[in-house]
């Protein structure tokens, strides 16, 4: 026979715990000593093993219970059952990463303004109970399902979507500046670069894009994340001065060829 202390010392088990389990039947020691300590032996051993497993899948101690205590207990059925509770909980742990996601992005994007960043997920998270219309179909004809899956994504880990969201921020703390300031140009034209590296010549899909999130409505029916319209206007004029600078570069270039 082992001493309570020596059991919890072999199996890291608390003395506490291993009085609360004699306590609700689940584990009982078969003898005592004189000084009124718990005595287990090898098959209770065994038996707390079993409850340790069954609880690190997930088993409440009741059930735990009955499965030990009923020797009639339909294990393929209450393991397939646990199984299915176990991958309902994996779903909303991940529905759960999902919107802490979007929430710490949307936080950098809003330069720290929680508040803004909360408003603005609620938003989005109703448009979304509403079902999105078919306006990708309707307006944009590019390879759409390719090139939706490049977009950033509020809620992604994927280092296309963060380097998205941190220029995103980085814009927004500018738009009271001069967008031909180098700072903002040195934005845009990353946004430039990373644009020809995942949509490559696709240019039509991206203007087309461009255009449905400069409305309001659009982009909402879209799921889009909300953006003021002044950022967006701040954006298209720090890009049409990134480009009229590109093509004067261009343009001298062709000159000095010559």
């Amino acid at each position: 026979m082992i001493h309570i202390k020596e059991v919890a010392k072999q199996t890291q088990i608390t003395v506490r715990t291993l009085r609360y389990y004699d306590q609700i039947g689940l584990l009982s020691a078969p003898s005592k000593t004189e000084g009124g300590h718990r005595l287990y032996s090898e098959e209770e051993l065994k038996k707390l093993q079993y409850i340790h497993f069954f609880k690190r899948m997930g088993y409440k101690l009741q059930e735990i219970k009955d499965m030990l205590s009923d020797p009639e207990w339909d294990w393929s059925s209450g393991l397939k059952s646990q199984l299915a509770f176990i991958l309902e909980e994996q779903r909303r742990l991940r529905s759960m990463e999902l919107s802490m996601r979007e929430l710490i992005n949307g936080i950098a994007v809003e330069g720290g303004n929680e508040p803004l960043a909360v408003q603005k997920l609620i938003q989005l998270s109703n448009q979304h109970k509403k079902g999105l219309p078919d306006l990708k179909e309707h307006q944009l004809k590019a390879k759409e399902p390719d090139l939706w899956a490049k977009l950033p994504k509020m809620n992604g880990e994927d280092p296309d979507s963060l380097e998205w969201i941190a220029l995103l921020g980085q814009i927004k703390r500018l738009i009271k500046g001069d967008p031909a300031s180098s700072k903002v140009q040195n934005i845009i034209r990353r946004m430039a670069e990373k644009q020809g590296e995942q949509f490559g010549d696709e240019e039509q899909f991206v203007n087309e894009l461009w255009e449905i999130r400069k409305s309001p409505k659009q982009s909402e029916q879209l799921g889009l994340y909300p953006i003021e319209q002044e950022v967006l206007d701040f954006m298209e004029q720090a890009f049409q001065i990134y480009l009229s600078a590109a093509d004067s570069r261009i343009s001298k270039e062709e000159t000095d060829e010559h």
